[in-house]
């Protein structure tokens, strides 16, 4: 993911040259969109509670320990989470219109998984140390920030971190927050330098490369905690029976995409189809290579589709999610369409009614959006390594967040660099021994 973090943002003006001038949309306009909708989106949160409410929720739901799965909608209220969700994705918007980077497929995708996983993990208070090292790293190596944006966007997975030293651990509170600022700010100077380096690991077939090296970094830091007695309890918070108010909340979100889509694509749905020809294997930034348009349509249909799947298998639609979703959403800006994530949620619900998962409790309903981390092999290797990959996500995702005692959010980007490594060596080997043949 790191790739995309410097010389591919920073030039992608100049190549949407390539694009027909009907098609182009001006950086200014995609900024106003996307900071549109978290205004919009944080308006939405006095739908549900009121002023006061969503102040004594957000005091809550930062003050929690965050790890998987802390649902905000049920340690605050709903009001709060969305509240929290949006404020994220309007300053990390900001952050990026100060730093001039522009608002293509990669910081579309951080700014929605920032907005997903505020609704479950992240918080004003345990995002900035990270963001913060990461600003040191770039001053270090005498770099523009928005060389590493991306890397600090995403590197907000392991925010729990910080949380948990600060609430969880029963620690004196003012050392807390200084041992856990202290490892916020660690993780943010080596997150830039480790990302680079792993994308190698999985070929770049895990859209999710810092949630695989989150991960590690994580399990190093539970590692060191545990060897001082430290112990991440086991956390599920879920809030249920929300699904008609959050269905309809969903669905207008996503038209909504689908009618701006439509009129930034000359009030067209042309090209669709060449957009789902592409691998979606990083770095595949759709904004660049099929315009603005084509992306947001891409993304209401990515919507509607992982909706459609909670609701078909009988899941709740609550704050982890309606992350899931935002994220996948976001990724419809950055690799993922509705061509490749199709067979990878199958593979996973083939995985989890195999076996001995419920297809409709969390996990393998987190497993089903996020796998879709892994939707480049279907699109590079076809539909049925596709359904392959979502099989093997699932046993493996339900078993790695032990390693890391729940802190890294991204724990299917942990997952899905493991499956990806594992697979595509072994596929590829098949083939040239076919080819042989």
């Amino acid at each position: 993911m790191e790739k995309v973090s410097g010389a591919n943002v920073s030039t992608a003006r100049g190549r949407e040259e390539k694009m027909t001038e009907t098609n182009k949309v001006t950086e200014q306009v995609k900024f106003r969109v996307i900071l549109g909708y978290s205004v919009v989106l944080l308006l939405s949160a006095f739908l549900f509670n009121s002023p006061s409410e969503i102040i004594s929720g957000l005091v809550n739901l930062t003050k929690a320990p965050s790890i998987l799965v802390t649902d905000y909608m049920v340690v605050g209220n709903v009001g709060s989470a969305i509240f929290n969700s949006s404020l994220l994705m309007i300053i990390v918007t900001l952050i990026a219109k100060y730093n001039k980077v522009d608002f293509n497929g990669p910081i579309i995708a951080a700014i929605f998984t920032i907005a997903g996983f505020a609704l479950f993990g992240k918080n004003m208070y345990n995002v900035w140390a990270i963001l913060l090292g990461v600003l040191i790293h770039a001053k270090m190596k005498k770099e523009k920030f928005s060389k590493f944006i991306i890397v600090a966007f995403f590197g907000t997975a392991l925010g729990p971190l910080i949380s948990q030293i600060t609430f969880g651990l029963d620690i004196p509170l003012p050392m807390a927050i200084i041992y856990a600022n202290i490892a916020g700010l660690i993780v943010g100077l080596v997150l830039p330098a480790l990302g680079a380096h792993y994308v190698k690991f999985h070929q770049g077939f895990n859209l999710y490369n810092i949630g695989f090296t989150a991960g590690l970094v994580g399990t190093f830091f539970m590692a060191f905690l545990r060897s001082f007695g430290f112990e991440n309890p086991k956390t599920l918070y879920l809030a249920e029976g929300y699904n008609r108010i959050f269905g309809t909340y969903l669905s207008v979100l996503f038209i909504s995409m689908l009618i701006l889509g439509y009129i930034y694509n000359n009030k067209s749905f042309g090209g669709y189809t060449n957009l789902i020809k592409r691998s979606g294997r990083a770095v595949t930034d759709f904004v660049v290579l099929d315009g603005f348009g084509l992306t947001l349509i891409n993304m209401g249909l990515l919507g509607f589709i992982t909706m459609g799947y909670i609701l078909l298998v009988g899941g709740q639609l609550n704050g982890p999610i309606i992350g899931g979703i935002y994220t996948v959403v976001g990724f419809g800006a950055f690799g993922k369409h509705s061509k490749n994530i199709i067979p990878v949620m199958i593979g996973v619900y083939i995985g989890a009614y195999f076996n001995v998962w419920e297809v409709n409790t969390i996990g393998p309903l987190l497993a089903a959006l996020f796998g879709t981390t892994l939707a480049p092999i279907a699109g590079e290797y076809g539909w049925k390594f596709g359904i392959l990959a979502g099989f093997m996500h699932m046993a493996m995702v339900m078993n790695v967040g032990s390693l890391h005692g729940g802190m890294n959010l991204y724990n299917n980007g942990f997952s899905g660099g493991i499956v990806a490594a594992l697979l595509i060596p072994a596929i590829d080997a098949f083939r040239r021994k076919e080819e042989a043949a």
